[in-house]
């Protein structure tokens, strides 16, 4: 059962970032997923010293308030004339060493190390549960249920305004779509999605499964609805064979996972180079007279 668990909850991890990569990927925003799975840790702490208590639901909170911050801040140095990426790094640095800074500070004997936030350590979620209306499981695995859940509303609701909000915000602008809200909103699910994976694969491997499995789908993909179905596939089965190979080489389970998902994207982009040539040489040769 424990091993079930394990299993079970890098699944969950492998679907739900999945999900919440693909638009990451199509807006062009990878950098800003590794820079908010960074600055979390800054309204985690922040959360912690103001509820006094390490409970889930105020984690997601502070995760979430620091997420959309990072956003924020972000958009307003952009805005004001510095370049994105310098932007992101200034924030990310920022914000994440005052988290250190807070922890070393006032949270120093609590269960809050950056190492925990920034490995995760998924062979020990099993042990920690949760009984919600009589039926206990880990607690990571309750949290990743309701942030796919979250995540999933909030796509079904939105989706045809975040397509278009993607592809063409100027005119998604005069045609009253919120594109300002929604990009906050986004930030918002994508800070739910780093918290939520912390206790399994930790902040910074959690990167990877944001970004690998939604650009290799993006490679494939002739359609966003198959970039969704490729990205949680490719999520899925790289948290599973990874597990697997941990296991055999007895190594960790959520830096092999991430590893797989690297592999995974090298193979796909190998072999999709290798088909576009044959299908040049190909239709090069039905040319020749």
């Amino acid at each position: 059962m424990i091993e079930f668990w394990v299993i079970f909850t890098g699944l969950l991890v492998g679907v739900t970032c999945g999900i919440a990569g693909v638009f990451l990927i199509l807006r062009r925003m990878s950098m800003i997923a590794d820079a908010i799975s960074h600055t979390v840790l800054f309204g985690i702490v922040m959360a912690y010293l103001i509820t006094q208590t390490l409970n889930g639901f105020w984690m997601l909170v502070g995760a979430a308030v620091a997420g959309v911050l990072t956003a924020y801040l972000v958009q307003l140095l952009h805005s004001s004339g510095i370049q994105e990426d310098a932007a992101i790094g200034v924030v990310f640095t920022s914000l994440f060493a005052a988290g250190v800074l807070l922890i070393t500070l006032f949270a120093g004997n609590v269960h809050l190390d950056v190492e925990h936030v920034l490995m995760g350590e998924i062979a020990f979620v099993p042990w920690d549960q949760w009984t919600v209306l009589g039926l206990a499981m880990p607690k990571a695995v309750w949290m990743l249920l309701l942030v796919l859940m979250i995540n999933s509303i909030f796509l079904l609701l939105f989706f045809k305004e975040m397509k278009l909000a993607t592809f063409d915000p100027v005119y998604a602008a005069t045609i009253g779509v919120p594109v300002v809200l929604l990009h906050y909103g986004f930030m918002t699910s994508i800070s739910f999605t780093t918290v939520a994976a912390f206790d399994s694969v930790g902040a910074i491997l959690v990167v990877a499964m944001l970004i690998g499995p939604a650009a290799t789908s993006y490679l494939i993909s002739k359609t966003i609805k198959q970039m969704f179905i490729y990205s949680m596939l490719f999520g899925a089965t790289a948290s599973v064979i990874g597990y697997y190979l941990a296991k055999f080489w007895d190594t960790s389970i959520a830096g092999m996972m991430a590893t797989t998902v690297g592999f995974v994207f090298i193979v796909t982009f190998v072999s999709q180079k290798i088909i576009d040539r044959r299908k040049k040489a190909l239709v090069h040769k039905l040319d020749m007279p």
